[in-house]
């Protein structure tokens, strides 16, 4: 049976910036997945005005794949160079740089060798990140984001 990590749930990008602003409310996966099915969510204030019952939503829908989700991680089924920008920003609480010219676009952002990983598992398919590892864990380094194939 394949593992959790080996075969990742699919989320939208949408679902996947949700989710993960409500982690930043909660201490735990189990009172968070007991907060989204009871559907006792708080009122997001950020600028992006996210609205969790989403999650409750999709916890409905299949909780087995929320739980994994929540628990084992996901990778996200489609990117676009904004939203890379804001899971960044709401994951690491970084504003990444966004380079926007034909041709060349890309998401600019510095990050450690475990921020690195992380976004390297939920990027979607299509996607490259390049830039050298910093010389330490917990030294960051400048990475571009940018689509595997330009149009």
């Amino acid at each position: 049976m394949p593992t959790p990590e080996a075969n990742p749930v699919k989320l939208s990008q949408w679902d996947a910036l949700i989710l993960e602003s409500l982690k930043t409310h909660e201490s735990s996966a189990d009172e968070l997945l007991q907060r989204v099915q009871a559907g006792q969510l708080p009122v997001d204030d950020s600028k992006f005005q996210f609205d969790y019952k989403r999650l409750t939503e999709l916890a409905s829908e299949d909780l087995a794949t929320f739980e994994q989700a929540l628990r084992h991680g996901y990778q996200i089924k489609y990117n676009t160079l904004r939203g890379i920008a804001s899971w960044i920003l709401v994951v690491f609480g970084q504003e990444a740089e966004l380079q926007l010219e034909p041709g060349h676009e890309a998401v600019v952002a510095s990050l450690t060798a475990e921020q690195h990983k992380r976004l390297t598992a939920v990027l979607s398919h299509g996607w490259v990140v390049r830039g050298e590892q910093a010389a330490t864990p917990d030294a960051s380094t400048t990475y571009v984001i940018e689509p595997l194939v330009r149009g």
